[in-house]
């Protein structure tokens, strides 16, 4: 006998498919995740042991001790550079044995709770620090006494700026500058005519706002150089703290790009002996520096004496510096030279005052790198170029006088290298007899013995790990202190980013980046590329070049399945030429390196068959989130999903020193535009195809929140679909709730990417 067919309902027939096709979804599990966060941070750098010197300290008679870090333990060792030795500081048996009578907590030999200590001028005791108590230990190990603290620091106190002879403490209180004795706790009240947004050395203008006081004292403890900073006109910013009960509302000083008013300074000496306040005879300055966008005291120099005081005054679009000296005493200023560029002017190097030989060592780019150039002190004229050659100086690492050589540290000028490591070289100040100090290749720090015969180096690269050498004042290895020990870390798969170049999209200019692949990669599969990037232009994606076990979650993310890459394209950075950095000036958001991005990406995939370019993703945080909205608006048919992290969409919301450095000027047009409208994200909301999730922080007081909420405003007008993630009361990095933005953010790219379910409420912790 048949069975009578069943009709069931279209809406369950519906269902049911919907349920099957659900249950053909791949679920990531849980263990997988697992295995991702064994890659972060936390878990990973700890099992990195040692290569580094911290705590070098060198000593007057040319050896010097520092902390060394082993699988067997901590040692603090001395060095003799002459006799090429490295033996233990101490006995640290005996130190710990004489710390736990006089703690009374045990303490072991191979783990002394201390990671500094002062060595006495007769090498017979070291204080140090355990916990919030000192204690003098005789070298012998045969008693360790408390030492009391003078002085009571007070909280004040603890961001206040302290003088070099370390007698005085300078800070603010009520908008005006104040000094305390640091030995008897005695206060000095400096200025009197600060009033709130008019105060003395305040930190307080854009997205840096801190109780700290910005100033510089003078070598002999005497002087302090710093600015009273009018604000009164200048616009707020508004934050609203989420809570129960009435909001708690947050207004401070923004200036933004445009603004008719905007943060200017009163440059200004105080003699502290005295309590006067001598104010300089110019034009109050913009709040602006030769690197960076906030003030920096890197901009004065005082001589060894202090009756005079070099600065540099920066202009509102950063395209003029000039170059002043003033009299202390009277407030005389007269101007030596100035700088002007058809761009933004920056002194990646810093710049110094050679008082003695009545010079200046100048930082400048004018040759399309940034070099070393010597002036006259007293005719502000150019006496001649120090460096040359392709690859930028980044740093003067110090400057000998009396022999007048230059040690300085510089990019790109070891042939076959990667451009971005750094590398060490000492010259004269006339440019000649120039050597390479550190020409292994990768990247490098140095600490140079105070009469410069000696270098402590400390060198890695992304695929290798750090060790610390001994070099002579030519660069030879004379003694080998320090090799990381990376046993544990290789024991879990770990394994470094594939380094690679390619061409930027003019088809010309090499770029680079860093590839991150699954531990359990397999070659025969095809993988979503993501695309972790960072425009800059103050920095670029790749960051550090130097060995580090974990970058982010980059390699993490990869553990789910992805192919994860960070390219530095053109205009990121200024560890390139002057013309590579300034790729995409006055295009701030048209360019945003995207061109370079998707041109490395494509010619990836066409160099390995395992990526996948048709499941293209991008994200990032900051700069990192404006490119990322940017690059889903931009370019639609090639990124599918994008994450925006905390996005600086529109410059016009943002600082104005930021805009106005990169972008030019505002300009506004009889139509009712101006010159930041194309750039803004918004703008181009509408072009939005594939799948982007948008992320802020409610009380981010770097990138204000309604960058990201003028975005969100565009995409519903323009009737897309679209995620928003809103974290209540976070600042800029998320804070607390970061691990919670990170799972978000795998979640969203296995759901979009991998078309697979993420395992539910997984918690990173």
């Amino acid at each position: 006998m048949r069975a009578a067919l069943r009709v069931l309902p279209i809406s369950l027939v519906v269902a049911a498919t919907a349920v099957g096709a659900q249950a053909t979804r791949r679920v990531v599990t849980a263990a997988e995740y697992d295995r991702a966060t064994r890659m972060l941070g936390a878990a990973v750098n700890p099992l990195v042991i040692g290569g580094t010197a911290p705590g070098l300290t060198w000593n007057a008679d040319g050896t010097f001790f520092y902390r060394s870090v082993r699988p067997a333990g901590v040692e603090w060792v001395l060095v003799n550079p002459r006799a090429r030795s490295r033996t233990p500081l101490f006995d640290h048996v005996k130190i710990a044995t004489a710390l736990t009578a006089a703690s009374g907590t045990p303490m072991l030999a191979t783990a002394l709770p201390f990671t500094m200590l002062e060595l006495a001028n007769d090498r017979r005791s070291v204080t140090v620090a355990v916990g919030d108590r000192r204690y003098r230990c005789d070298m012998e190990g045969t008693a360790c006494t408390p030492i009391r603290v003078a002085g009571a620091t007070s909280p004040a106190l603890a961001i206040a700026v302290t003088s070099p002879d370390g007698r005085r403490a300078a800070y603010i209180k009520n908008w005006n500058l104040w000094v305390r004795d640091v030995a008897t706790g005695a206060e000095t009240q400096l200025t009197t005519d600060g009033i709130r947004n008019f105060g003395y050395a305040t930190d307080n203008a854009g997205w840096a706002t801190s109780d700290r006081a910005i100033l510089l004292w003078s070598p002999d403890s005497r002087k302090i150089a710093t600015q009273q900073q009018d604000e009164l006109n200048v616009g707020d910013m508004y934050l609203v703290q989420t809570r129960v009960g009435h909001p708690v509302l947050r207004a401070w000083k923004y200036p933004l790009p445009g603004d008719s008013v905007v943060a200017m300074v009163h440059r200004v000496v105080i003699d502290v002996e005295q309590k006067t306040v001598v104010r300089l005879k110019m034009a109050p300055d913009f709040h602006r520096a030769t690197l960076g966008d906030n003030l920096s005291m890197r901009d004065y120099v005082f001589s060894p004496d202090g009756a005079r005081l070099a600065l540099a005054s920066t202009s509102r679009d950063h395209k003029q510096t000039i170059v002043r000296i003033a009299d202390t005493q009277t407030g005389d200023v007269r101007t030596l030279f100035e700088e002007t560029v058809s761009t933004q002017f920056e002194s990646i190097a810093g710049w110094r005052v050679l008082w003695a030989s009545n010079e200046i060592v100048w930082n400048s780019q004018r040759d399309d790198w940034s070099q070393l150039y010597l002036y006259d002190l007293t005719t502000g004229r150019l006496k001649s170029a120090i460096t040359s050659g392709d690859g930028p100086v980044n740093a003067i690492a110090r400057i000998d006088e009396p022999s007048r050589t230059l040690w300085f540290s510089a990019q790109g000028r070891e042939r076959g290298q990667d451009p971005y490591l750094r590398h060490f070289y000492r010259s004269g100040l006339d440019g000649r007899n120039v050597v390479s100090l550190t020409p292994d290749d990768g990247d490098h720090t140095m600490q140079l013995s105070p009469d410069g015969r000696w270098i402590v180096d400390t060198w890695s690269r992304a695929d290798t790990a750090p060790q610390t050498v001994l070099r002579d004042d030519n660069g030879r290895v004379v003694l080998t202190l320090e090799t990381a020990d990376v046993t544990k870390l290789m024991a879990t798969g770990w394994q470094p980013p594939m380094l690679f170049k390619v061409k930027a999209a003019d088809g010309v200019t090499d770029i680079h980046g860093q590839l991150f692949r699954p531990t359990q990669f397999d070659s025969t599969r095809t993988y979503p590329i993501i695309n972790n990037a960072y425009p800059g232009p103050q920095s670029g994606s790749v960051g550090s070049r130097a060995f580090a076990a974990a970058r982010g979650d980059k390699q993490a993310l990869a553990e789910l399945g992805f192919i994860v890459v960070s390219i530095d394209g053109r205009g990121s950075g200024p560890g390139r030429s002057k013309r590579f950095h300034d790729a995409y000036y006055g295009a701030i958001g048209r360019d945003n390196t995207l061109p370079d991005q998707v041109a490395a990406m494509k010619a990836l995939a066409a160099r390995h068959a395992w990526i996948d370019i048709d499941r293209a993703a991008i994200w990032g945080h900051s700069g990192g989130g404006f490119i990322a909205a940017g690059a889903m608006f931009r370019y639609p048919d090639f990124f599918k999903v994008g994450i925006s992290e905390s996005g600086n969409h529109d410059q016009r919301n943002y600082e104005d020193d930021w805009g106005e450095r990169y972008q030019g000027l505002l300009i506004r047009g009889a139509n009712g535009t101006d010159s930041y409208d194309i750039e803004a994200n918004q703008t181009l909301a509408r072009n939005l195809k594939g799948h982007l999730l948008l992320a802020h922080g409610t009380m981010d007081d770097n990138v204000p929140p309604d960058n990201t909420l003028l975005v969100v405003d565009a995409l519903i007008k323009a009737n897309k679909d679209f995620d928003l993630l809103m974290i209540p009361n976070a600042g800029h990095g998320f804070g607390s709730a970061s691990n919670y933005m990170m799972r978000r953010r795998w979640d969203y790219f296995v759901r979009w990417l991998l078309n697979a379910e993420p395992p539910a409420g997984y918690q990173i912790r």
